[in-house]
């Protein structure tokens, strides 16, 4: 199952459980989004369709500015240059449900977030122990006082 939808100019292909960049959005994390501008939907593999009166929506995940792009303009023999960046903003949209003629495709739910390890060092100071200092390697330099005979 996946549609074809519209956003921000661009043309893209979205399956429930999706994550999609696309242009800066509105509204903020967490916030449901719906996208009306369908341009096709399949149901089965294969077969494809209008997507008249379809409906997908998303949640919005994530907000943030992509790469920097380098902008460089040169003419040659008139000692001209001129060199500038872009980011452009995004949202990171994930596909939550595709619905047409009465049929709602949903994504799977997302898995619950582990909470991260925390560095040995840290636990081992919370415990009472010593906390590690790096070793450093100590060199001794030798200076040449004369000539070698």
């Amino acid at each position: 199952m996946y549609a074809v939808i519209r956003a921000g100019g661009k043309q893209y292909r979205v399956a429930p459980g999706d994550v999609v960049k696309i242009e800066k959005l509105p509204e903020g994390h967490g916030e449901t989004v719906e996208f009306n501008d369908v341009l096709a939907v399949s149901s089965k593999e294969g077969h494809i369709g209008p997507g008249q009166g379809a409906v997908v929506s998303g949640e919005v995940m994530d907000s943030g500015r992509s790469d920097k792009i380098l902008v460089f303009h040169f003419k040659r023999k008139k000692q001209y240059k001129k060199i500038f960046g872009h980011r452009q903003p995004f949202s990171a949209v994930r596909i939550t449900e595709i619905a047409f003629d009465g049929q709602k495709y949903a994504a799977p739910d997302m898995p619950a977030r582990k909470p991260k390890a925390k560095a040995h060092a840290e636990v081992k100071a919370k415990a009472g122990g010593k906390k590690s200092k790096p070793k450093t390697k100590k060199t001794a330099a030798k200076k040449g006082t004369g000539k070698k005979k």
